[in-house]
C-alpha cells in the first residue's frame, strides 16, 4: 500500500478554496479528494495510502479542532494541515499540541502550504512503515508460549538467566532453552534487538 501515490484530502467549506487548494496541488503532481464538509470526507470512500489532511479551522457544525480530537481517536488518523482566516495563537498552539502538522493563517504562500504538505505525506509514510513492522512483530509474538511471554518480560527488565530462574523457579538450562526459543521465534539477531523489540512492542500494547 505505502508504494502507492499519496492523496491529499482537503475539507473547507468554501468553494473557492477549495478549487485554488486542488489546483494548486495537482500543479505538482498530488492527487487530490476536496470536501465541503466533515461528514461528507468521513462518508468517503478513503484509499489506504499516504495521505495528509488540509482543514479549515472554521467549519458549519464543529470547528476543524473539534474535528481533529475526533479524528486523533480513529485508527489511522491522517497528519492535519490547519489553513484560517481567523487564528489566533491559544488556537495555533491547540492545534499544535494536538499534533497538527502546521497552522497556516489566510493568505499564506503557495510554497508554505506544499512544503507542509510533503512534511505530512513524509510523516505519514514512516508512520504506516513503522505499523507494518509492527504487524509483523505482533505475530511473531502471538507464537510465543505463555512461559516464553513471561521470559521476554524478565529479559528485557534487564533480569539474568540466573535471576530468571529464581523467580519462575526453573533451572537455568530451562531459562536458556526458552530464551533461545524467544529469539528465533521474535528473529531477534542480538539481546538489544530482543529488548529493542520487546519495547515497541509494549509501545504498541500502550498504544491501543
Amino acid at each position: 500500500m505505502s508504494g502507492e501515490a499519496p492523496l491529499v484530502f482537503v475539507v473547507d467549506d468554501d468553494p473557492s478554496v477549495r478549487e485554488s487548494l486542488d489546483s494548486l496541488l495537482r500543479s505538482v503532481g498530488l492527487a487530490v479528494h476536496a470536501f465541503e464538509t466533515t461528514q461528507a470526507f468521513l462518508a468517503s470512500d478513503r484509499r489506504d495510502v499516504p495521505n495528509c489532511l488540509i482543514l479549515d479551522v472554521r467549519l458549519p457544525g464543529s470547528s476543524g479542532l473539534e474535528f481533529q480530537r475526533r479524528l486523533a481517536l480513529s485508527d489511522s488518523p491522517p497528519p492535519i494541515i490547519f489553513i484560517t482566516a481567523h487564528g489566533d495563537v491559544p488556537m495555533s498552539v491547540a492545534a499544535m499540541k494536538a499534533g497538527a502538522v502546521e497552522f497556516l493563517t489566510k493568505p499564506f504562500r503557495d510554497q508554505d502550504l506544499l512544503d507542509a504538505v510533503h512534511r505530512a505525506i513524509e510523516l505519514d509514510r514512516k508512520r504506516r512503515a513503522e505499523a507494518d513492522v509492527v504487524a509483523v512483530l505482533r505475530d511473531r509474538f502471538a507464537a510465543l508460549t505463555a512461559r516464553e511471554r513471561e521470559i521476554l518480560t524478565l529479559v528485557a527488565d534487564g533480569r539474568m538467566n540466573k535471576q530468571i530462574a529464581g523467580d519462575l523457579n526453573l533451572s537455568e538450562v530451562t531459562v536458556k532453552v526458552h530464551r533461545a526459543q524467544v529469539m528465533q521465534k521474535l528473529q531477534a539477531r542480538s539481546l538489544a534487538d530482543l529488548v529493542r523489540i520487546a519495547d515497541r512492542l509494549a509501545a504498541d500494547t500502550t498504544r491501543r
